[in-house]
């Protein structure tokens, strides 16, 4: 009764649930099929394809040990999946097909179209929950909606966690060598460039490496998270976000490492430790609501009134944005940062997306899109459950009121300008009073290689309130 694991994002050994489940029903052939018309289409970033077949690489060699062999094939894109799939499974006289579920609306349709071909055929396809800690549609209101406000969500689950917490599940003895050769591992795909190597050595591939980088969180930097975690200079956060969209390591994993150091504590004892986890559980919200609401992965706004929201069509303000060059320190040390790294610091994207969408006026969608296109730890539902809580449009999101002030955000958390120094050399000069709002002193200081800014934060905070009053006022 061969079975084939298909992995998605869900690239380890250990925790694996589909992998598990496929081993303990029978021989196992694990297969992962390359679709760059469907990256493409889905705005993978260069890195996070690079990072995909990196952490591929790696466990390739831990399935080796399990005698698991590793097939890879390229379709073009999630249309060609189902009968790939088939192909694949009347090759090898396959039985069972496992998978770890996804909950983007594609991701969905992909799933149900292959497990309508293949048990038309006999092949029975089963889908197992790794990603979430509870199944989506599984903590829902009393009355039987999903949650859309996360205090009240983050209360359920607590709730849930504290009576019986998912478990880690073990990783599957090796089973007998079958005769059937693993594929190498490509380096690259056509259509995404290579990163740089600097980028490169900042995401070290591999399921080991990433339960170092939480040992080393949890022992280091647990204790003072809270307090550390909104200062872009330090490194206070986990930096496995990564991994955790890829799967080289799993919520639950986390979640025991985080329980393990707190006494087994969800809601009390260390504030750094309750802290994480509620950030875990923040992720965990944003996967049911994208199950729950399916439009959100449709680039439509949660709150669809907003959709008559009067966005400025701006390309020169909005390539300044992308670019790092809007005048304002902490927006361009921020996008900057995204661009060589691939990656930016938690407090700084609500920071540069209330920016974009609030001071610029511009469809928060264009920064959705951008951010997906160079985040190495890009992901489908934490990214547009952040930018829709900053642009206003989402579910539990931030009062349309409230505007972060990039300079005051930048002098309160990076208040020695070490951030700033880091990713605007142009600035190096000058002191920690005058770096965070260097167009006070332009003519004084010289900063003529800096642009001024490209808004005035007082009249554009004034045009984004009147924009969202006229739509309160306008609704029936």
């Amino acid at each position: 009764m061969t079975q084939v694991i298909w992995l998605r994002n869900d690239l380890r050994t250990s925790d694996n649930t589909a992998l598990a489940a496929a081993m303990a029903a029978g021989p196992t052939v694990a297969l992962y099929l390359i679709t760059p018309g469907q990256w493409l289409a889905h705005d993978d970033a260069p890195c996070k394809v690079d990072f995909w077949l990196r952490n591929l690489g790696e466990l390739s060699a831990q399935l080796r040990a399990l005698n698991v062999p590793l097939l890879i094939r390229e379709v073009e894109d999630w249309q060609a999946v189902p009968h790939a799939l088939l192909k694949l499974c009347r090759e090898f006289d396959v039985q069972g097909v496992h998978y770890n579920e996804e909950y983007g609306v594609n991701e969905r349709r992909r799933d149900r179209a292959v497990a309508a071909l293949l048990s038309d055929c006999g092949i029975r396809v089963r889908g197992h929950v790794d990603q979430v800690l509870f199944a989506p549609g599984s903590v829902l209101t009393q009355s039987g909606g999903h949650f859309k406000v996360y205090s009240q969500f983050r209360k359920q689950c607590l709730s849930r966690l504290d009576v019986s917490l998912p478990p880690c599940v073990p990783s599957p003895a090796a089973q007998a060598p079958l005769a059937i050769s693993s594929d190498p591992v490509p380096t690259a795909v056509a259509g995404f460039p290579r990163p740089t190597d600097y980028l490169r050595a900042l995401w070290p591939a591999g399921e080991a490496f990433a339960q170092r980088r939480l040992a080393l969180f949890v022992e280091d930097d647990l204790d003072q998270y809270h307090e550390r975690r909104d200062l872009p200079a330090e490194p206070g956060t986990s930096q496995l976000s990564a991994y955790l969209a890829a799967g080289v390591i799993s919520i639950r994993q986390c979640l025991h490492a985080a329980l393990g150091y707190n006494r087994g504590e969800l809601d009390s004892g260390n504030t750094g430790a309750t802290t994480w986890i509620n950030e875990l559980l923040w992720r965990e919200f944003y996967k049911h609501v994208l199950d729950g609401h399916p439009q959100v992965s449709m680039h439509r706004a949660f709150r669809s009134e907003t959709d008559a929201l009067p966005w400025r069509r701006a390309p020169y303000e909005l390539e300044a944005w992308q670019q790092g060059r809007t005048g304002f320190p902490i927006i361009d040390a921020a996008m900057r940062q995204l661009q060589e790294t691939g990656w930016m610091h938690n407090r700084l994207r609500m920071v540069v997306a209330m920016f974009l969408s609030k001071n610029l006026l511009i469809d928060w969608r264009e920064g959705e899109r951008w951010f997906m296109r160079h985040l190495i730890d890009g992901d489908l539902a934490a990214n547009n459950g952040g930018w829709q809580w900053s642009a206003s449009t989402g579910t539990d999101s931030v009062p349309y009121f409230r505007l972060f002030n990039p300079i005051s955000q930048s002098q309160r958390f990076d208040p020695d300008g070490q951030f700033l120094r880091r990713w605007l050399p142009e600035l190096q000069h000058l002191d920690k009073r005058d770096i965070h709002n260097p167009a006070a002193h332009r003519s004084l200081f010289g900063v003529t290689e800096y642009p001024a800014p490209i808004v005035d934060l007082g009249a554009s905070r004034a045009r984004a309130l009147d924009a969202f009053r006229n739509l309160s006022e306008a609704r029936p």
